[in-house]
This record gives structure tokens, sequence and C-alpha cells, in this order.
């Protein structure tokens, strides 16, 4: 029979999940990426993975910039990341002889810094939470907690009640491949989340079946990804600063302020939950840049 194209992306995602813990939006990202591999193998009638040469691999990356699927260079670069994990995966598991993606490259991005806010932003961008309902305050304490521990949208949805430490003030977070950390809380976060915990939460939870997620929706239930972003981006319009924000936004305005205070970038790395500190590092150029734009304004020699 051959190593079937479909059962081997049915065993690589089991791994993912099983064995490497990978979070459902990781899994959700992998399928659907795969899935149009799978149908790219198909228009080249090819059934059996250990058919397939590099040059069928290769030619992926250009059908997915193409029409009609139009895609960025990002998004063709993460295909082509789960398409070199599936292959890898079939040689380890000598379901295929040899791995023929391992030397596709992917396509050329763009350089991009992250787009952190000025701290006078993000303090417009957290008067954008007005109100004193229910709603109000638990986004509030969201956009606090954002920004206070870095954590990324997942993490502080995925957050329950007992991962927060109000006397140690600590929040445990749980990111990607499940890996946790223990980072800080800082007063104001703590005080929003106060706020919500007890003007608010109760009356959320009685809506639902004893959810223990620290955030919770209208129903009760555990506040979504979707949803926090659809806060944020409420926040950011409220407040003036559509144009600048992203769902990583508070993220990135942690780690370039620490930075910018003069935090050790390894601390920072730990912080974020990177695994590598050249992951951490590209914010040392944002902060590098607004040296720059001080030295232009202030150094006399920089003003002739």
């Amino acid at each position: 029979m051959g190593a079937r194209p479909g059962d081997v992306v049915e065993a690589f995602l089991h791994h993912l999940a099983v064995e490497r813990g990978s979070a459902a939006n990781t899994l959700a990202a992998y399928r659907s990426d795969l899935a149009r591999y799978l149908d790219h193998l198909r228009a080249r009638d090819l059934d059996d993975l250990a058919a397939v040469r590099e040059s069928d691999v290769a030619a992926f990356v250009p059908a997915l910039r193409s029409p009609p699927l139009n895609l960025a260079a990002s998004s063709a670069a993460r295909a082509l990341a789960a398409v070199r994990g599936l292959h890898r995966f079939a040689v380890r598991d000598d379901l295929v002889p040899v791995d023929v993606a391992r030397d596709v490259v992917p396509p050329a991005l763009p350089a991009r810094l992250p787009r952190a806010l000025s701290v006078d932003q993000v303090e417009q961008l957290l008067a954008g939470c007005i109100g004193d309902g229910p709603g109000a305050l638990r986004d509030r304490a969201l956009l606090e907690l954002l920004y206070s521990t870095g954590a990324r949208i997942s993490e502080a949805v995925g957050t329950d009640l007992d991962d927060l430490d109000t006397n140690a003030r600590t929040v445990l977070l749980r990111g990607k491949g499940g890996k946790q950390r223990v980072v800080p809380v800082g007063r104001p976060a703590l005080t929003a989340v106060d706020a919500y915990l007890v003007r608010a939460r109760p009356a959320l939870a009685t809506r639902g079946r004893g959810s223990p997620a620290l955030l919770l929706n209208a129903r009760g239930g555990r506040l979504s990804r979707q949803s926090a972003w659809h806060v944020l981006r409420g926040a950011a319009e409220a407040s003036g600063l559509t144009a600048e924000v992203s769902p990583h936004t508070l993220r990135h305005c942690f780690a370039t302020h620490l930075l910018a205070g003069g935090a050790d970038v390894r601390v920072v790395q730990e912080l974020l939950g990177h695994a590598s500190v050249s992951t951490t590092q590209v914010y040392t150029h944002v902060t590098v840049d607004t040296l720059r734009e001080v030295y232009a304004t202030s150094h006399p020699r920089a003003l002739r």
C-alpha cells in the first residue's frame, strides 16, 4: 500500500497532539496547511509519500503564493514548515526512506520588527476599557494582565483561577508545547483583577457550569481567544489606536518597555517563555531604534 499521504498526516497530527503536546491553535493551523499539501500531491497524482520528490515539495510554495490562494510569504513559510515536519516524522517512523523536504527553501520574508506602543499609548489603550459592568471589569482585567505579564492571548484566556496567586503576586501561564512558567503580576493589574473577581466574576459564573477559568464570557464559560482579541480591538478603537494594534501588541509592549528600562534580555526571554534568546533579541532592535531617535534629536553633533 505504501505510505498514503492522508494516513501519514493523521499520524503526524496525533504525534503533535499526544507526544509533543501542541496547542489546539497550532494543530488547527497544521491541519489546514497539510490539507493544502494533500491537495497539491493529489493534483500531481501522488498517492504514496515515498514517491514524492524534492521538486514536488518545492513546487508547493509557489502554488500557495499564486492564484487562487495568493498566500502571503509568511503564510507560505508556515505551511512549508508543516510539510517539512511531516516529512521528518515520516522518515523517523520509517514510512519513507529519505527526507525530500529538508533542503526546500522557504520564501524570503520581509524584515519586520514587532510594533510596540509607547507607555503613554498603552495608558491610552487601557483607558479605552470604561464602565463598571461585569464585561467592562473583565475586559480591563484582561488587558492589564496582558501588559503586566507579557502573556499571549491564548495563555491569558487559558489561565484558571487557581493559577493566580494574589499573595505572591504571580500567575502561572501555560505556553506553547504545554510549557509552564510563573511570572510576576504588577499592582495595577492585580487591582484590576481584584475588582473583576469581587464585582464581576461571581455574576458571570452564575450563568455557567462552574468553569475554573479566570476570565469568563457572558455565558459563564471560558473567554475565547477570538473574544479576547475582540476586546483588545474594541479598546483600541475607543482610544483611537486601531491601526497600531494586533493580537500580540501588549506582549510586544511588555518586552520592549522592559528592555528599554534596562532589563536583561535573558530575563525577558524567561518571562516571555521563548525557547531561544535569539527570539527575544528582536525586541532589542526596537529599543535601539528608540535610542537612535533620541540621539538624532538631542546630541549636538547629530543636529548638525
